[in-house]
């Protein structure tokens, strides 16, 4: 047995986080036991956990593994202190294992701070490294530094760079909080040291939000540090930012967000010029202190009566981080160096992603390099007129000097980086890209036998990754880079398969709190929410309720449900209060919304909203926000409030089907985007007939997706869901416009923004809003995870789940892993070319799975094979008999495991089993009436056979008709009015039902 995964909060040995409310969680593995019979977590105040340092312990069987609230345990707490840990389980087989010793460590929680905010004098607006010398005065036994600046810092002690942080302390509400990040600086200190603190603009200063503002929270670069030195002999020691400090001018001549970075290495030449901003190395802080660069006195702001630039900075409150660390996470070599048409050098790095490049460079003095940066070509020029207004540039004036150069204070969206003003030979070797995103653990990972399908489920991961920067972005490269909510509430399901989002979406949900206060509980579009604009809209305001009740899905944590729950509820009652101020309806009709955005079934094909009624939308999410807080009032025991959202609910419902569906209970608004939430939020009087609704929607709009952000990101699910498997596979493998594999046969490495970002002759699309980066439209792999290859959560956190895949043999081979909260869920199955199905399945230790295996009757199976470890060989004679239960072949690979319940489903508990069987249906025979003749023109085989009976429907065809190729055999049936006899159209149906694909 072996232990992984320990987290307090998510989060590997925290350092310095906030620590309002401690949950720990962690993984087993590599163990014969199936069940936890005890489990014991201890806290202790020392490494060797003698029974006197033991501040808290838990124990028993229903200690969970996916994650334990240490009730009480923070009241204990005190700053700056050093918290051991660790976790023993016992498994039902008697192996035990105990973690490896962790920890975590508070910051400075409450306690008083003796530092001040420093600042450059008031008139020297460049970029300042603030400095201080001083001597130790022994043997340092532990040192940390707990730090925060405005807009961001770099700490540097003797030189040294300390952390692999980028851009602290992050995105903060700088009118209430901000946060403070520690650092342990034992091993760096020497007899005589040097702290620095170079300062940066970032989004506390620098041009930043739609209105292209700058200095939206304060206009003076400032610092805050304690170093807190405790000495081997028990003194210890506080050295504080305070007016003994100096500063100088750094190399950055200037920073921001969407302008980028300039390094001059020459600004402090003897006279030169007053410089107005400049950035340093990676290898030398500020290397060029020169004659015209001398140190000064710092300014202490301490007056909060002070300039409109400091007064919210000196009100602030110092809070310990919440923003998990943004790193380096990955390196990208340059894949190709193109001297394009118009004469450019541009380097390729092959993957569209967002960080910076650092290059190696000795050039000649005076030598200025520009780094622009781009996300497509075009005509093989560089180009990047979708950035708007981000000029996305890095610029380095050389001094001569040989070193690594980078950008310290920005971040930059890319795959092209145009070089202009290079001295000798430029080398591929010479320059690396370096991808930033937050330190999120990998959770899912998918291969499928269709490359197609691999680079669009890579594409969506890197859409993660680019726009998972302290906040999640709508996008890393133009004058945007906001916190969109609408994006972030449709993407979070498919993030949380991919990623382990507990820690990152947390820090999010904190500051829409923090916002919704302003807005006494409305939801922003956006955030940062400069001057708390109150635009709260349905689907985007709707985040509220929505990320909330996906975390509790994908992790279980009901410390953390209670922690979102008040803004859940303040969203739902800040709709109600808007109704009932007019007399209630009810109905969400008031208020701006973005609706079915840019979905392309609006008044034009570049519209921004799609044609589905507003107020339908807006109800509709308003009807499913407040089930949610009835539902999480359930689970937390809030009875009053789950009856009074429960009446609201009922309201809400009546409300929708007076005003939206017939008597008759037809859905009026007939449009893809209406059905498919209608169809997602379980609304229909008639199931069934808004089905058949949907699917004629479908076939009226030729099986095209026409849905925006409402719509297309839940398109596939909710037809897996309502049983239309095939017809979600007909969506997902679409490879003309618009569709998923359009943008993957155009070369993308990213998802759009847009279905027809660019056309299909390569030419970027005219539109001012065209990211190439954005992650919306990758929630389709929500469907891939959950249905082709079938892991979904049965209870919150997984601790048990749903493994039911659905195999097409247009996909023959799909390995899925989903590392829960609760452990490893694995789906891996392949249509064999015999006909047979194997599957693969794992459930992680103390967890369990309801399996729905297709075509496997798991009654019959049990009886054939016996309950407990089944091994056998399939027999042809059983198959040709059509005596599937005894052809099965079962291995257990843990033991007895596998149960039948009263549903008649296979239950399987902890292990790996591996199933070798013939299904009752063969999906080698993949076609059925409902099949599309869109479909069959793709088989050569099947067309033939239409050929032979039908030669005109074989004709339409291959023709291309959009409109007949939207049609299934069944409609086609129907159709008398066309060339076939009916007779001979069934001989071909009943012929094309049996054809036999073999997987490639």
């Amino acid at each position: 047995m072996k232990i992984t995964n320990v987290r307090i909060n998510g989060i590997e040995n925290p350092l310095g986080y906030c620590m309002e409310g401690l949950t720990c969680s962690w993984n087993v593995c590599d163990t014969v036991s199936k069940k936890q019979t005890n489990a014991v977590i201890e806290v202790s105040t020392s490494a060797d956990f003698e029974e006197d340092d033991i501040l808290y312990r838990v124990e028993g069987s229903s200690v969970e593994q996916g994650g334990e609230y240490l009730e009480d345990l923070e009241l204990d707490l005190t700053p700056r202190m050093i918290y051991y840990y660790r976790v023993c389980v016992t498994g039902d087989a008697g192996d035990e294992a105990v973690s490896e010793t962790q920890t975590f460590e508070t910051g400075k929680m409450d306690e008083p701070w003796t530092a001040d905010w420093i600042a450059a004098q008031k008139e020297d607006t460049f970029h300042p490294v603030m400095t201080k010398s001083f001597s130790l005065k022994g043997e340092v036994a532990r040192a940390r530094l707990y730090i925060s600046g405005v807009g961001m810092f770099e700490a540097y002690l003797n030189g040294e760079k300390l952390g692999e942080e980028y851009l602290t302390p992050y995105v903060n509400n700088y009118e209430t909080n901000i946060q403070v990040i520690t650092f342990p600086v034992e091993e760096c200190l020497k007899a005589e040291n040097t702290l620095e603190i170079m300062l940066g603009k970032g989004w506390y200063m620098s041009v930043f939000g739609l209105a292209l503002q700058a200095n939206n929270y304060g206009d003076r670069m400032a610092a805050i540090a304690e170093l807190h030195v405790e000495y081997a002999d028990g003194t210890d020691e506080v050295i504080a930012t305070d007016g003994s400090w100096e500063y100088y001018g750094s190399d950055i001549e200037d920073s921001g967000i969407y302008l980028g970075e300039t390094l001059n290495r020459q600004l402090w030449k003897a006279g030169s010029a007053s410089p107005q901003g400049a950035v340093a190395n990676s290898d030398a802080l500020c290397a060029g202190k020169q004659d015209g660069n001398p140190k000064k006195p710092v300014e202490v702001l301490t007056d909060p009566t002070a300039d409109e630039g400091t007064k919210n900075l000196v009100k602030s409150h110092l809070m310990d981080r919440i923003s998990i660390p943004v790193l380096v996470k990955e390196s990208i070599p340059v894949k190709e160096v193109i001297q394009t048409p118009a004469g450019e050098t541009v380097l390729d790095f092959g993957q569209n992603f967002a960080g910076f490049v650092e290059f190696k460079a000795e050039l000649p003095a005076g030598t200025k390099v520009v780094l622009d940066c781009g996300e497509i070509l075009q005509k093989g020029n560089f180009y990047n007129g979708n950035y708007r207004d981000a000029q996305s540039r890095f610029i380095y004036v050389s001094d001569g000097r040989k070193e690594t150069v980078r950008p310290h204070f920005t971040f930059f969206g890319f795959r092209y980086i145009r070089v202009t003003g290079w001295v000798g030979e430029l080398k591929a070797e010479d320059f690396i890209g370096r991808v930033l995103y937050s330190d999120i653990r990998r959770t899912g990972f998918i291969t499928t036998s269709n490359e197609k399908i691999n680079r669009l489920y890579e594409n969506t991961v890197w859409g993660l990754k680019s726009n998972f920067i302290d906040m999640p972005t709508d996008c890393p490269q133009r004058s945007e880079r906001l916190g969109w909510t609408g994006d972030a509430q449709v993407f979070a399901p498919t993030a949380s398969y991919h990623m382990d989002t507990r820690a990152f979406f947390h820090k999010f949900i904190k500051d829409l709190k923090d916002e919704q206060e302003y807005l006494s509980g409305g939801m922003p579009n956006f955030l940062p929410n400069m001057g708390h604009q109150e635009t709260a809209g349905s689907v985007w305001g709707d985040i509220a309720t929505f990320l909330p009740y996906t975390m509790y899905t994908y992790y279980g944590d009901k410390k953390e449900l209670e922690y979102c729950y008040p803004m859940m509820k303040g969203w739902v009652d800040y709709i109600d209060r808007q109704d009932a101020k007019r007399g209630r309806t009810y109905l969400f009709d008031f208020m701006d919304t973005f609706g079915d955005w840019l979905a392309l079934d609006g008044p034009t094909p570049s519209s921004f909203k799609g044609s589905t009624d507003d107020t339908y939308v807006s109800t509709l999410y308003y009807y499913r926000s407040t089930q949610m807080v009835r539902e999480m009032a359930e689970v937390l025991g809030k009875t009053e409030d789950a009856a009074h959202y429960g009446d609201l609910e009922e309201k809400i419902e009546a409300a929708i089907y007076n005003e939206f569906f017939t008597p008759s209970g037809r859905l009026a608004i007939n449009t893809q985007s209406a059905a498919v939430i209608a169809m997602k939020f379980g609304l229909g009087q008639d199931r069934e007939k808004l089905k058949a609704q949907f699917r004629a929607r479908l076939q009226q709009d030729l099986n095209q997706i026409k849905g925006g952000f409402v719509g297309a990101p839940l398109l596939c699910t909710v037809l897996a869901e309502a049983g239309m498997v095939e017809l979600a596979y007909d969506f997902l493998l679409k490879e003309g416009f618009p569709s998923w594999l359009y943008s993957v046969n155009l070369g993308a490495t990213t998802i759009w923004e847009r279905w027809n970002s660019v056309f299909e002759d390569g030419t970027i699309s005219d539109t001012g809003m065209n990211s190439l980066n954005h992650y919306s439209y990758g929630s389709v792999m929500e469907f891939v995870y959950a249905y082709v290859a079938g892991i979904r959560p049965l209870t919150p956190g997984f601790k048990s789940a749903i493994l039911a895949p659905h195999p097409d043999i247009r996909i023959p081979k799909v390995d899925c892993t989903y590392d829960s909260v609760n452990g490893k869920y694995v789906s891996n199955w392949e249509i064999c070319a015999d006909g047979r199905l194997k599957v693969h399945l794992e459930i992680p230790f103390n967890c369990e799975a309801e399996v729905e295996l297709p075509g496997y009757d798991a009654g019959a199976a049990s009886a054939a094979d016996g309950a407990n470890t089944r091994q056998g060989v399939d027999s042809a004679a059983n198959f040709e008999t059509g005596n599937a239960a005894a052809a099965r072949t079962c291995t257990a690979a843990n033991g007895a495991g596998i149960s039948v319940n009263a549903d008649g489903k296979m239950v399987l508990t902890a292990g790996a089993y591996d199933f070798l069987y013939q299904p009752t249906v063969d999906y080698r025979k993949p076609y059925t009436r409902q099949t599309t003749l869109g479909r069959l023109a793709q088989d050569p085989n099947a067309i033939g056979i239409l050929g032979k009976y039908t030669p005109a429907l074989a004709g339409i065809a291959m023709s291309g008709n959009p409109e007949m190729a939207a049609n299934s055999l069944e409609a086609l049936s129907h159709m008398g009015f066309l060339p076939f006899e009916p007779a001979a159209l069934e001989t071909a149906i009943k012929e094309i039902t049996e054809l036999v694909v073999v997987p490639a």
